[in-house]
């Protein structure tokens, strides 16, 4: 190991990004912080999403799943469900067999979500998943790795609710590779994001939700160091997929 390197033993290495002074000095700052701004912009969170996205979200979570394996009868947990956006395509692709569980930390996202989706929903943490070992065929996390403390314990939870064999997606947006995709992914999630949602949202803080969204993926830890961890906590088969070079797609095997 390289000197200065993150090891699977130093808590801030496993972190996904550092502490953000604008919003949080300590981790207990950060979970309320994360808990409260998504409880009061929940019921925004679907309409901005289709607004940004231009009406195309729900076809790439879509595909994103066909290529992660998802098939119907499958056994699954959406974590970080939030509103239902992921769970919703699960839904599709299952085709009436299987089950789906969500589960998320914010009261106010389940609420937002829970009557479309129709599913048994949990309130709870990536952490500290609970239900039984081997309970899963397939474990969902759509857009909210950034949000998580701790990518170790996160990625442990994941290998010991999946089956042998079960697969995981975990979906994430990253900076661009090179300088000048990086300088309009800041443009547009930075000024034209917060900028859209001023517009069409209900809530003072949906606007900060969307800076904030920009800055954690600017300090997030990069796609190898996500790789790598993956394969510590016993994964095989890592591996991502990169849609117009920022939407990752991360995929293992149990």
């Amino acid at each position: 190991m390289r000197p200065g390197a993150p090891s699977s033993l130093d808590p801030v290495g496993q972190a996904p990004h550092r502490l953000l002074d604008a919003y949080y000095a300590t981790e207990d700052e950060k979970k309320r912080f994360i808990r409260r701004i998504f409880d009061d912009t929940a019921g925004d969170y679907d309409r901005v999403d289709r607004v940004l996205a231009l009406g195309t979200g729900s076809w790439y979570r879509r595909q994103a799943l066909i290529r992660a394996g998802l098939a119907p009868g499958a056994q699954i947990l959406d974590v970080a469900t939030g509103t239902g956006l992921l769970a919703r395509e699960m839904q599709r692709l299952l085709k009436g067999s299987g089950s789906i569980i969500g589960i998320d930390p914010s009261a106010g996202m389940l609420s937002a979500g829970a009557q479309p989706l129709s599913i048994p929903i949990v309130r709870g943490r990536a952490e500290e998943l609970p239900f039984a070992a081997a309970q899963f065929d397939f474990v969902g996390l759509g857009f909210a790795l950034r949000h998580v403390e701790d990518l170790a314990a996160v990625f442990s939870e994941f290998r010991r609710v999946l089956r042998p064999g079960g697969r995981l997606l975990i979906l994430e947006i990253t900076r661009a590779e090179s300088r000048l995709g990086n300088v309009l992914l800041r443009a547009y999630m930075r000024g034209l994001v917060p900028l859209v949602s001023r517009i069409v949202a209900r809530h003072g803080d949906t606007p900060r939700l969307y800076r904030y969204y920009w800055d954690t993926i600017e300090a997030c830890a990069p796609p190898a160091r996500v790789m790598a961890s993956l394969r510590e906590a016993g994964f095989t088969h890592v591996d991502r997929h990169a849609e117009l070079g920022i939407f990752s797609e991360y995929r293992a095997t149990a």
